[in-house]
């Protein structure tokens, strides 16, 4: 009763109103504790991811009409609105604790103006993801993209009086504003050759043998420069170690995670009806390859260690594509929720201390002695996203190589073999520096109880599902089938 009573594109209505709700708070109630904003926020957001388990799957069909055939509610579009919700949730707890920072760079000092506006643009970014996860039409997906990306022009220069949030600002301005063309230009040229802009009805079109199919291919190549820059795939993840430095570290974690996931959501979807041609499968397996070895290669010598997981974020996008090429939804999705869940926590240990010390990895020498708790964190963090066993991270990369392995993708599973020892090089650097480095002092560092209660679901959540995955599974099962099917 109560799911009938619930429809899906309600709850992106409920989020955009959210976050409208709290720039009018920003903008009238000038007394108010800005934090109170953002705790307000994610008490919504929290009731609004309860609302989504309450949510009927109700797939579209490629006869509907209207909204309709822009929008979908299948289990994985329902999966990923959670994805996103979660995920901005976290991030919102880590703004609070970045807020000092973030004052500090508004001029004024001490100033509360602008705060508000910090914790409002999460909001309207969830909404573009939540929209982007269950867009069925080149339409939606780009007026969604766009809702993502421009919030994110925002968020990344938001502390505009470092010289390095702005050059990273700029960068990502330009270079995404370069790749939105590339796909704008692909969806162009895809309706000029099928007539249509719903994905499903592109497949139908694509499935005639009199069709163009050198120009169906010109522009798949050409939406997926535009999606490659969004997910961070070799060769076009040049803004990548500029901008995650340069922004304020709640937003890199935004960047890193929830961009990340909805990209491969788009990617996934918009590539389906194009796997009729063997070239895309070829191609998406040299662009795995590239990203994979670019990634971990730039990793080794990092000393900064949001750049560090910049080049793993980078890497963590070739794991992913390996899913991809194997057309395995179900690894695919579990390895994003892993990768949601130990990136948000090595990135919420470092808002702490970059606000203490700094983000270079010789900051966290003899962190274990100065803040055990992080130090377990950080160490639970990086030994999921080097893949040990007991950690989600760890059967994250399982299950890619074990669909690598059932579709004989050879070269995949020797470059990725080879890449995951590097990752254990630079990720054990990490653990080397809090446990075996001395502190040049040694003095407590504070955690809020807020941020002491995410970190400690996420160590617990990191160590679960690495030894039970059985829940991620289920949240998938009324799919029954990959998200992609790889046509003979």
């Amino acid at each position: 009763m109560i799911a009938a009573a619930i429809q899906a594109p309600s709850l992106e209505i409920a989020v955009l109103v959210l976050g409208m709700m709290l720039l009018m708070f920003e903008a009238f109630a000038r007394q108010i504790d800005k934090q109170t904003l953002a705790v307000s926020a994610i008490t919504a957001l929290g009731a609004v991811l309860v609302a989504t388990f309450f949510l009927a799957p109700n797939p579209a069909t490629e006869q509907a009409s209207g909204f309709w055939s822009f929008y979908t509610a299948d289990p994985l579009a329902i999966f990923f609105k959670r994805f996103a919700l979660l995920t901005t949730i976290l991030v919102l707890i880590m703004m609070i604790d970045y807020a000092p920072t973030v004052r500090r760079s508004i001029p004024g000092s001490g100033s509360e103006t602008g705060l508000g506006e910090f914790f409002a643009l999460p909001v309207f970014t969830c909404a573009g993801l939540m929209y982007m996860a269950s867009a069925i039409d080149f339409i939606m997906i780009f007026v969604s993209l766009e809702l993502v990306t421009i919030s994110f022009y925002v968020l990344v220069s938001f502390t505009r009086k470092d010289s390095a949030t702005l050059e990273a600002g700029v960068k990502y301005l330009v270079l995404s504003a370069l790749s939105s063309a590339f796909l704008v230009y692909g969806i162009a040229w895809i309706f000029g050759v099928t007539g249509q802009t719903n994905l499903q009805r592109i497949a139908s079109v694509l499935a005639n043998s009199e069709l163009d199919r050198t120009a169906a291919l010109f522009a798949m190549v050409l939406v997926l420069v535009g999606l490659g820059f969004k997910i961070a795939a070799v060769p076009f993840q040049m803004w990548v170690p500029d901008v995650y430095q340069g922004a304020p570290t709640p937003v890199t974690a935004y960047l890193s995670v929830g961009s990340k996931a909805a990209g491969f959501v788009v990617l996934l979807r918009v590539l389906r009806p194009f796997m009729i041609f063997p070239n895309v499968e070829r191609l998406i397996v040299i662009v795995a390859v590239l990203t994979l070895i670019y990634g971990n290669l730039a990793a080794l010598p990092q000393n900064n260690l949001k750049r560090l997981l910049a080049y793993s974020s980078i890497a963590h996008a070739g794991y992913l594509l390996i899913g991809v090429a194997c057309v395995d939804g179900r690894a695919i999705t579990f390895y994003l929720v892993a990768y949601l869940l130990m990136t948000l926590l090595s990135f919420a240990v470092l808002v702490v201390i970059s606000q203490q010390t700094g983000d270079e990895i010789a900051d966290f020498n003899g962190l274990a002695q100065r803040s055990p708790f992080l130090a377990f964190a950080m160490l639970v963090a990086m030994a999921s996203l080097a893949g040990v066993p007991l950690t989600a991270g760890f059967f994250g990369k399982f299950l890619i190589f074990w669909a690598a392995i059932a579709q004989r993708q050879t070269t995949l599973i020797v470059v990725g073999a080879i890449t995951v020892a590097c990752g254990f090089y630079y990720y054990l650097k990490v653990v080397r520096a809090m446990y075996w480095e001395s502190a040049a002092k040694i003095e407590s560092i504070p955690v809020s109880g807020l941020s002491k209660l995410a970190m400690s679901l996420l160590i617990v959540a990191i160590i679960w599902l690495g030894i039970y995955p059985q829940p991620i599974f289920r949240a998938l099962a009324p799919q029954r089938a990959p998200v992609m099917v790889m046509n003979p």
